[in-house]
């Protein structure tokens, strides 16, 4: 008979840097949406991550419902914000993640996977017995804490975090998170050191390290240029030690128009902070085309795979 595994839920919930002290154990919910059973939104391959982690073969992408920071311009709302997904069991997380395997994915990619962590290693715990071998990939926004980094630790192979922010004043109006950069700062440190350098395959498929993201805003160029000068110290104190993205994918998906931000950013924006990166030695990275800034690589949201 199949081992059944039970999670606790958390009955003070402490897992995100909101430590909102949410009773999940009662059913209730904090910031993030989470409850007492796992939800999954969506699990398939995905063809449009970087091409060290969806190579030919595209990443097995599982994404989690609920996030710890819902910003305004999310484009995946649906699963984010609105709660959408489906419940699920820690066993049949374990079958998507042997599925995905099967399917030829180079990873296992979690996608907003924090507010489900105690899940989320169970289920690897059980699909590692049953054969699976494939780097996992924690793809978070980068508001994380130091501990819940560590508690990744022997689950987690790449991170691919992003890093949205320094300014507080913008974190708190488009992720209504005043000390993103005071928690993300210090998290991605914790990444780098859990990781080390980037480590490939003999395909160029990342294995091992952290890939960092930035996502060029309307209207931030500056933010943007903080956010780089941040990625640049980082990058002179320890040379090659992440992998640089800068991002031209905004849509102004969800409620982006409410907080000023409500249109794509254009052609010049967008080179400006390409070309601070180039200045600032962040050429060993991807820069995305312009013409990434379009709602069909956004994935529908229909709960396949799940």
């Amino acid at each position: 008979m199949p081992k059944t595994h039970f999670v606790s839920p958390p009955s003070h919930c402490q897992l995100c840097p909101r430590r909102c002290g949410a009773d999940r154990a009662a059913g209730n919910t904090g910031f993030c949406g989470a409850g007492s059973t796992l939800k999954v939104a969506r699990a398939a391959l995905h063809f449009w991550e970087e091409p060290c982690i969806s190579g030919t073969r595209g990443s097995g992408t599982v994404f989690f419902s609920g996030c710890t920071l819902k910003c305004c311009f999310c484009q995946n709302y649906p699963i984010s914000a609105q709660g959408l997904g489906k419940e699920i069991t820690v066993e049949h997380l374990a079958e998507i993640f042997l599925s995905l395997q099967a399917q030829g994915a180079h990873n296992i990619n979690l996608v907003t996977p924090g507010q489900w962590r105690p899940w989320i290693m169970a289920a690897l715990d059980t699909a590692r017995e049953q054969g699976l071998h494939l780097p996992i990939v924690c793809n978070t926004g980068g508001y994380e804490t130091v501990e819940s980094v560590a508690a990744w630790q022997g689950y987690v192979d790449i991170w691919l975090a992003d890093l949205k922010y320094i300014s507080p004043a913008l974190s708190a109006e488009l992720s209504a998170a005043p000390d993103y950069f005071a928690c993300a700062g210090p998290a991605i440190e914790a990444m780098m050191h859990q990781t080390g350098h980037p480590v490939y395959d003999a395909e160029g498929i990342l294995q091992k390290g952290v890939i960092l993201r930035h996502l060029a805003l309307p209207g931030h160029t500056e933010d943007s240029f903080a956010v780089l000068d941040q990625l640049a110290a980082w990058n002179k104190a320890d040379p090659g030690c992440f992998i640089p993205s800068v991002m031209s994918q905004y849509t102004p998906f969800y409620k982006a128009a409410e907080h000023g931000i409500g249109r794509r950013i254009t052609t010049y924006e967008y080179r400006r902070v390409v070309n601070y990166a180039m200045d600032k030695g962040l050429s060993e990275g991807y820069m995305q085309q312009k013409s990434s800034a379009k709602e069909e690589y956004t994935p529908s949201f229909d709960l396949t795979g799940v």
